[in-house]
């Protein structure tokens, strides 16, 4: 007779097993990475941490960078949802338009960021303008300064450019901040130089 563990693995929906070995081996990739570096980390190490086999992750992720991507959207997704925690609470839209993205550039300073992030994705991965999650960036922040146009609080110029300058601005910041010496320093001066910039987005008066 088959025991009440198999009993209920074969009651679990496919769609169930399939989200819980992924999230394993996400999870275990994760640390690794953050603990080890890419080039350090090994697939075994991810497999091992999960309890599951090579095979596993090749179905599920190609290879070793698509892990590395998958954990990166991961951390994405939730520096999203803190970073839209820190607007909802400034006074003014365009005060949470400001928060949000000097956030970004001080969220560099964590290390699991930095390194997954900041460091070895781009080595592995290429340009991180180019990674698939910069398009919905794009677009949320061209609504963001749509929305500030429009309500009369910044000069009216093209919010899809804008959108792509600042971003592209923060990423450099987040990026030089990554592979300082003395990241902390560096934060305040790309921080300061930032506000400097979209200050310069303020309608006068």
């Amino acid at each position: 007779m088959a025991s009440d563990a198999t009993r209920k693995s074969a009651a679990r929906p496919r769609k169930d097993m399939i989200a819980e070995t992924r999230a394993k081996l996400i999870a275990a990739a994760r640390q690794a990475f953050a603990r080890q570096g890419y080039a350090e980390a090994s697939m075994d190490d991810f497999t091992a941490g999960a309890g599951l086999t090579r095979g596993a992750l090749y179905h599920h992720f190609g290879d070793k960078k698509g892990l590395l991507l998958a954990v990166i959207m991961q951390i994405d997704a939730e520096m999203s949802e803190r970073l839209s925690v820190i607007s909802s609470r400034a006074e003014t839209p365009w005060q949470a338009f400001v928060d949000e993205c000097v956030a970004y550039i001080e969220m560099s300073l964590e290390p699991e960021i930095q390194r997954i992030m900041l460091l070895d994705g781009p080595a592995v991965l290429g340009d991180p303008s180019q990674w698939p999650n910069q398009s919905a960036c794009i677009r949320a922040t061209t609504a963001s300064l749509q929305r500030l146009i429009d309500q009369g609080t910044i000069r009216p110029i093209d919010a899809e450019a804008t959108a792509r300058l600042v971003n592209g601005t923060t990423l450099s910041a987040a990026l030089w901040i990554a592979s300082a010496e003395d990241a902390e320093a560096v934060s305040k001066k790309a921080v300061e130089a930032f506000l400097t910039l979209v200050s310069g987005l303020l309608r006068e008066g």
